[in-house]
């Protein structure tokens, strides 16, 4: 009877999601409700969890719950430390979720929900979280070794060259492109730079409060600082209204950027648990939090999604960023679907605090859901606003025009009306001096969701209060990935140059570390500094820059998961990672290829680069000194991305090629199929133990 009972259940979950799943897909006219896409999402993961992650657990990787993990084996209390499988999720999902899946989104939003909405759901259930899965557990399986290391001795030197180069090229990328977003929401936002400058002392503070006063009272200390950065949202309305204060917290895109800079050098040096330790637990309380509340708000009020299925800009003229939806909205879409990044975490410090191979489903597969069903939520937010308001938000002064009056007569003749006056009412509405030309994705999202919590909590009176806890909100995930990302850009620096001088290699002196962070926080400052310059706003180009970068990424970790698994005489079921490998494939080359060579310049490197030069060289006008500075670093940093992106994809072709000689070989017998595994050692825990949260510590 209650075998019957499941098998109903699951059969209407399945009825429902495939429902939800056709409402997006196939209708047409008038806007549809929100809730169809929180439904299709839902019942996507609870199918993918307990079906394929369930196959992927016990037919491909063979989980064993008997075999001991380096957390137990090699527990030194500092990096291997088992630890409660509640907490090792937080970490992961905090160190995973950064504003990926709340930007990608938003901007992919300009091409209609429906694209990105089947993109996040496709490629999270069968791609994201499989990668997160599988990487996570053959590291378990390796003593925690990183991605580069394992591509090194699975596929060859070649791979472990490859992987390391996409790794410090993807961290250099991706903070250099989140922090351009932190700058193009707190420009001239008083109240935002306040309430997020205030969250690095609240974070000092839990950090010395989890270390010395209250040691081990992680809940607690987190309330506190959940209580004390709320606090500190509402202070920002009184700092944003005195006009002595407003003044010292309104900022340029400039002096922002350097304060970011010298933020993101202190975060890499000072130690763990002063900063990272205790921002990790307040974002990772802040994250699901306010999603389970974003969703709680959506089923509430049920909102409509004013942005049509698709828009005319699937042609690739869009606004936002150029570029049709094939191959762009799966670049654009990276976090949330299929993540690169997310290998690096996977085989970094969370496999080092695995309790049971067993756990690595929930921690893997898991937490990538939950990251999924945060690109939902920012979907959702950006599709409930009017288009109009939409694009305004989200358009550069290069495309639309730099004065209120041209921007909205310029949306309004794509189809979208809106008007100078509706813009200047919402942005009193959300505290903000202006909301035009905001590029960067996050102010869009904040809107949507401050919209749909004044509609659940408080009314439009606190609309403004909504908005700036939503940019905190932002802001969080990506100081996280600034703090976190900055640290193992450094580490892996660290030991590479520890060849060349050991003393370079030792993570505990200093003036390594203080050259190593000045070398990594530099590189992804350039590319910061590179956005703020770019009268398109920097997004344009740097997104699918990043985008590239990040999937190729993943390419290599597919690679070395295919690679063992095939190793493993599991070669048929090797579709698992085969598949998503050959669509990042398809996806990723092709849209390198036109962001180097396409004639047109709003998407190609060298074109746009062509077209600056002959403003350049123009007889009439003359540039002036000023103007031909600014375009010789524009075309600098266009033939620089062209570079960088060209000398990616060629070592990941690379990466691929040996992959698949390497199969042909095993599978041809002329390669004995020898995986570089620790040996088995049984556990020696109690299969009823349970880890308190406070073995994190």
């Amino acid at each position: 009877m209650k075998l019957i009972l499941r098998v109903l259940v699951w059969m209407g979950i399945a009825l429902i999601g495939a429902l939800s799943v056709a409402v997006i897909a196939i209708h047409r006219g008038e806007p549809i409700n929100a809730m169809w896409l929180v439904l299709a999402a839902v019942c996507s993961y609870a199918l993918g969890y307990r079906f394929y992650s369930k196959f992927i657990a016990a037919k491909v990787l063979a989980l064993d719950s008997r075999r001991a993990t380096p957390a137990e084996r090699l527990e030194n209390g500092r990096d291997f430390v088992p630890t409660n499988k509640w907490v090792v999720f937080g970490h992961h999902f905090a160190a995973i979720a950064g504003p990926g899946p709340l930007v990608g989104p938003v901007l992919a939003a300009q091409f209609g929900y429906l694209p990105g909405t089947i993109w996040i759901l496709v490629g999270a259930v069968l791609g994201g979280c499989v990668q997160d899965f599988v990487i996570l557990l053959f590291s378990v399986r390796r003593d925690g070794k990183s991605l580069s290391q394992m591509a090194k001795e699975e596929i060859g030197p070649l791979g472990g060259f490859v992987a390391f180069v996409a790794v410090i090229s993807i961290i250099v990328i991706l903070l250099g492109v989140v922090a351009l977003v932190v700058v193009n929401a707190l420009r001239s936002s008083p109240w935002g730079t306040f309430t997020i400058a205030m969250t690095i002392p609240i974070a000092l503070l839990m950090g010395i409060y989890l270390k010395y006063l209250r040691p081990g009272k992680v809940l607690e200390t987190s309330v506190i600082g959940f209580v004390l950065v709320m606090a500190a949202v509402v202070a920002g309305q009184w700092v944003s209204h005195t006009p002595s204060l407003a003044h010292v917290f309104t900022l340029s895109a400039y002096s922002l950027s350097a304060l970011i800079i010298i933020y993101g050098f202190a975060a890499s040096v000072v130690p763990v648990w002063l900063l990272l330790t205790p921002r990790d637990y307040l974002s990772t309380f802040v994250k699901l939090g306010v999603i389970l509340i974003l969703a709680i708000g959506i089923i509430a009020i049920r909102p409509t999604l004013h942005m049509p299925s698709l828009t005319r800009f699937i042609d690739g003229s869009g606004p936002v960023f150029a570029g049709t939806i094939f191959p762009f909205a799966f670049i654009t879409i990276a976090c949330g679907a299929i993540s690169g990044f997310h290998s690096l975490i996977s085989s970094g410090t969370t496999p080092k605090m695995i309790t049971r191979e067993t756990e690595t489903r929930m921690v893997g597969y898991g937490a990538m859901m939950a990251e999924s069903f945060v690109a939902v939520m920012a979907m959702i937010a950006a599709c409930t606003m009017m288009p109009g308001q939409y694009f305004a938000i989200n358009s550069p002064a290069g495309i639309v025009g730099a004065s209120p009056e041209a921007a909205t007569a310029t949306i309004t003749s794509w189809g979208f009306p809106i008007s100078a006056a509706d813009m200047a009412a919402l942005a009193k509405a959300v505290g903000e001096q202006t909301l035009f030309n905001r590029t960067g994705g996050a102010p869009a999202f904040a809107v949507g969701m401050a919209h749909i919590f004044s509609h659940t909590l408080g009314g439009e009176a606190l609309m403004a209060i909504w908005y700036h806890f939503a940019i905190m909100f932002a802001a969080l995930f990506i100081l996280t990935i600034l703090d976190a990302g900055s640290r193992v850009g450094r580490f892996m620096l660290q030991e590479a140059l520890g060849h060349i001088w050991k003393p370079l290699g030792r993570t505990s002196w200093y003036p390594s570390i203080l050259a190593t962070s000045a070398l990594i926080v530099g590189s992804w400052g350039y590319f910061l500094l590179q956005g703020v310059h770019d009268p398109l706003g920097g997004i344009n180009s740097l997104w699918p820059l990043f985008g590239i970068a990040n999937q190729l990424l993943a390419i290599v970790a597919f690679c070395v998961a295919t690679t063992i698994i095939i190793k493993l005489n599991k070669a048929r079921f090797a579709f698992a990672t085969v598949v998503p490998l050959g669509w990042l494939v398809a996806v990723t080359f092709t849209a390198s290829y036109y962001k180097i060579l396409s004639p047109n310049p709003r998407i190609g490197f060298l074109s746009h680069a062509q077209t600056l030069l002959r403003e350049l060289n123009s007889a009439a006008p003359v540039p002036t000194a000023a103007r031909a500075h600014e375009l010789s670093q524009l075309i600098f940093n266009d033939r620089l991305d062209a570079a960088v992106t060209a000398i990616l994809v060629f070592l990941v072709a690379l990466t691929v090629a040996d992959s698949a000689w390497q199969w042909s070989r095993v599978l041809s017998g002329r390669k004995a199929a020898e995986v570089k595994e620790a040996p088995f050692v049984p556990t020696q825990l109690d299969a009823s133990q349970e880890l308190p949260r406070e073995a994190v510590l």
